[in-house]
């Protein structure tokens, strides 16, 4: 198969998702919705220039950049787009499903003109910039490569509407809760051991693992210690092996992995302790309600939970790089809030939506070809299949109405070579 038949029917799938993402907004929103989510695949970025680059009308630049951006500042579009990823996504959702939310960065140190411009702290450099802050959420599992991009939230502590973090995180889980139920964990770094996050935890009977800083006091055989006290003092009964994979090739660990029941005081809940020595000089700590017993299965099967945030973190990186999300330029915080969401659903599409069925799957496959004869292969796919869809769409201008001999049409057959 071509490449210009790949398009045409990478175009038809982005029109079907883009139809369910978009079914409760009216005619004109909808219409700006495929309309973004094709530009942001054909063109990987969030530029309203490009965007409107991308699409084929007989009107000039400036009035199609202006109707997008006039769709965007449509209230409570960002709610409905994110209402509707989620119930897409929550269907991909079981038990065994890890549920990663994380906090991220974009840093705009010359959006001067940009509204609700906030303090935040650079991950890459570390250091104080302005910008926004983005709440994710992501679904892993324990030995698969497989994620599914769930929520994202743009937000800035200089907004009105703006609580705390601790009510961003909390508003992700119970958004997420709300649409894929009682599945799967909650995974947190060391951000999510506050006690405002960890009470509603326990009181809702949410499912966690998070990792604890050491001065956390916790009760541990009657007794009141700060938990680094009881690490230090936990048997470490198994050792594994851990290879992560770096820019600079491979790092191996030796792990040595022990556990202790603790409780949380105010709380009779007994919870469980895992403490994991040997990548650092201090132990990590990881609380979960999880079961977990004598045995290594259960000891490791938490340490691979808790792993399971090294792909998530590689999925920021792919959402900012890809999309060139970090170079977002829009003038009103309700557009910014809508754009974020938009760029989540992109992910979504080619991380999740492509593979969902054996058809797909082979235009996934085409899809990957494509970035593999231009790009190579990168070791995490997702850059791929993004490279792939840029390559094959960017000289394939996006149609409100397909023309003949171009996309099929939206109920069409999909004919797949093999």
């Amino acid at each position: 198969m071509n490449d210009a038949r790949v398009a045409a029917k990478v175009r038809v799938q982005i029109r079907r998702f883009s139809g369910k993402l978009s079914e409760e907004l009216p005619k004109t929103a909808r219409r700006m919705v495929g309309e973004v989510l094709h530009g942001i695949q054909s063109r990987g970025s969030v530029l309203l220039s490009e965007i409107a680059r991308s699409l084929a009308e007989p009107v000039s630049l400036k009035k199609r950049i202006e109707r997008l951006s006039r769709q965007l500042d449509r209230r409570g579009l960002d709610r409905a787009l994110s209402r509707s990823l989620l119930q897409e996504a929550g269907g991909k959702l079981d038990d065994e499903a890890l549920l990663v939310v994380d906090p991220t960065d974009i840093v705009k140190p010359h959006g001067r003109r940009m509204p609700y411009l906030a303090q935040v702290r650079d991950g890459s450099e570390g250091e104080l910039r302005e910008g926004y802050w983005c709440c994710l959420a992501v679904a892993a599992w324990r030995g698969r490569a497989e994620v599914v991009p769930l929520y994202q939230e743009l937000y800035s502590q200089e907004a009105p509407c703006f609580v705390s973090e601790n009510e961003q995180i909390l508003r992700a889980v119970r958004r997420v809760r709300r649409h894929a139920g009682k599945k799967g964990t909650w995974v947190m770094d060391r951000g999510g051991d506050r006690i405002k996050l960890l009470k509603p935890l326990l009181q809702e009977k949410i499912p966690f693992l998070i990792r604890m800083r050491g001065d956390r006091a916790v009760y541990f055989a009657r007794r009141r210690m700060i938990m680094e006290r009881v690490a230090e003092q936990c048997p470490l009964r198994f050792r594994e092996t851990v290879v992560k994979e770096t820019d600079k090739g491979e790092r191996i660990y030796q792990l040595d992995i022990g556990s202790r029941k603790v409780r949380l005081p105010g709380f009779e809940r007994k919870l469980t302790l895992v403490v994991v020595r040997g990548f650092g000089q201090r132990p990590l700590m990881l609380l979960t309600t999880l079961e977990v017993t004598r045995s290594r299965k259960s000891h490791w099967r938490v340490v691979q939970a808790y792993l399971s945030r090294w792909r998530v973190e590689e999925t920021i990186r792919f959402i900012k790089q890809s999309y060139q999300l970090e170079d977002i330029r829009l003038l009103s915080y309700r557009r910014l809030r809508s754009m974020a969401v938009l760029v989540m659903a992109a992910a979504y599409f080619a991380c999740a939506y492509l593979g969902r069925d054996i058809r797909l799957n082979l235009l996934l496959h085409r899809v990957y070809r494509a970035a593999k004869r231009v790009y190579g292969i990168p070791e995490f796919r997702f850059y791929a299949i993004a490279d792939g869809m840029k390559n094959i769409l960017f000289t394939r201008h996006w149609r409100t109405v397909p023309a003949t001999g171009s996309d099929p049409p939206l109920n069409a057959a999909l004919p797949f070579d093999s």
